[in-house]
């Protein structure tokens, strides 16, 4: 290839220019005059020390505003926007300097506001409780939020790791929902938690000419949950709005027949309506607790004292406890009270004895736990997966309505609960109640 021959300056292609305009008349003269050499030679110089030093003098702003455009042409290459052009002449070459200030301006403005609108976006999607993960086509990560981070497990940033890496130390759950690459559900175990809903989304997208997958999972747990629990909510109102229209016009006639029945000398009579007011009483016991269940309150926080609240517990019951002295927890006491009333009354009801019935309250970043234990006969696999649903109950004469409050309570709390069997025999239900009852729980930013 050849090499690219020096390029004269502008400047002195304008000097030669002059120079060449400026001779032709010269030469013209002397070849209709016969001027002599010396006279030729000495007008020749003359004639170009002039050209050239008008030539240089009139280009010179001309070319210190080009050399000035070139510079601010390289300042947009190198993305600087800031610097403007002094030059504002009313010429030719003030109105192009004043479009490229007017240019570079608009440029800055619009930089700023990608800028913001990029910082704006970064700071959804690293807030945002869905996983976000971003790879390129060699592999590597490019982009992962903090919910990503938490998911698998990461201390630090996924950005500049390898995909491949990341599945062999991920849960062998969500690397089979990875490796399958598509979308669909999918579940995670846990030790600590109850088993997880999952939902990923995959997508492919072109960025700066490199081909990029993005995987975006979303925990559907707690909106599954509320989703069954609103429906058997609508049940109980349905039967509890038909069993009021008819309670009530039974305990009115029951009335009027028990006014009739005393002018009659029947004593079988009595025995009818003493049964039928017990069940009728029943009845409306039975479509109140439920009622409470389907109308939760919404949660008023107030900073619980745990030892006044415990101390109260057991006077009514008898357990261990275990506590630490440094837990505030923001929750409503009322609800929280009827919470530990309901899974120690069932710790009691398992079968297991007093002595070994303990209640375990810790604090930690991720919110205050509690762990009602017990040594009962424990749930079957069927058992605890239905436990917490309204009306289930392995109980003779339970409503399967006291789990099912605990739940309902913990969830309007925005936090968990859990059942697992022990080791050595009954069962340990686990409860987090994140800091603030009114947000989910913040996950920890590390």
């Amino acid at each position: 290839m050849e090499k690219n021959k020096p390029a004269l300056s502008l400047t002195c292609k304008i000097v030669l220019i002059c120079n060449i305009s400026a001779l032709i008349p010269v030469w013209l003269i002397y070849w209709l005059t016969y001027l002599s050499w010396p006279l030729l030679l000495i007008t020749t110089l003359l004639t170009s020390l002039l050209a050239s030093y008008l030539s240089f003098r009139l280009s010179r702003t001309l070319v210190q505003g080009i050399h000035s455009l070139e510079t601010g042409l390289l300042n947009f290459k190198d993305g600087e926007l800031a610097t403007l052009l002094a030059y504002n002449g009313n010429d030719e070459l003030g109105r192009l300097c004043q479009l490229y200030n007017q240019t570079a301006k608009q440029l800055r403005q619009e930089k700023q506001w990608i800028y913001q609108r990029e910082l704006m976006l970064d700071k959804v999607l690293q807030s945002s409780p869905q996983a976000v993960l971003l790879k390129n086509d060699k592999g590597f990560i490019v982009y992962s939020n903090y919910s990503a981070r938490d998911l698998f497990n990461a201390k630090t940033a996924l950005e500049g790791s390898q995909f491949e890496q990341l599945l062999t130390n991920t849960h062998p759950q969500l690397n089979n929902a990875l490796t399958r690459g598509s979308d669909g559900l999918f579940t995670l175990d846990t030790e600590d938690q109850e088993s997880q809903a999952w939902h990923l989304s995959t997508g492919k997208l072109l960025l700066n000419n490199q081909y990029h997958y993005l995987y975006v999972f979303k925990q559907l747990t707690r909106e599954l949950s509320r989703q069954e629990v609103e429906v058997w909510k609508k049940v109980i109102r349905i039967i509890s709005h038909e069993l009021n229209n008819s309670l009530g016009p039974m305990s009115s006639m029951l009335h009027s027949g028990q006014l009739l029945s005393e002018k009659v000398d029947e004593p079988r009579l009595s025995r009818v309506f003493a049964t039928i007011s017990e069940r009728i009483k029943h009845l409306n016991d039975f479509v109140q607790g439920y009622g409470k269940f389907a109308k939760l309150p919404t949660p008023q926080p107030a900073k619980i004292d745990w030892q006044v609240l415990l101390k109260q517990l057991q006077n009514q019951w008898c357990f261990m406890l275990d506590i630490s002295n440094d837990v505030h927890t923001l929750a409503d006491p009322t609800q929280v009270e009827q919470l530990l009333i309901n899974l120690i009354k069932n710790a009691h009801e398992s079968g297991s004895v007093s002595e070994h019935i303990s209640v375990t309250v810790t604090q930690n970043i991720k919110g205050t736990h509690i762990s009602v234990n017990d040594q009962g006969k424990g749930m079957s696999e069927q058992v605890m997966a239905n436990a917490l649903l309204p009306f289930y109950s392995t109980k003779v004469a339970g409503s399967g309505l006291g789990l099912a409050l605990c739940r309902e309570i913990v969830e309007a709390h925005h936090g968990q609960i859990s059942l697992h069997n022990r080791q050595h025999g009954g069962l340990s239900v686990h409860v987090t109640l994140p800091h603030s009852p009114n947000k989910q729980s913040q996950k920890s930013r590390n």
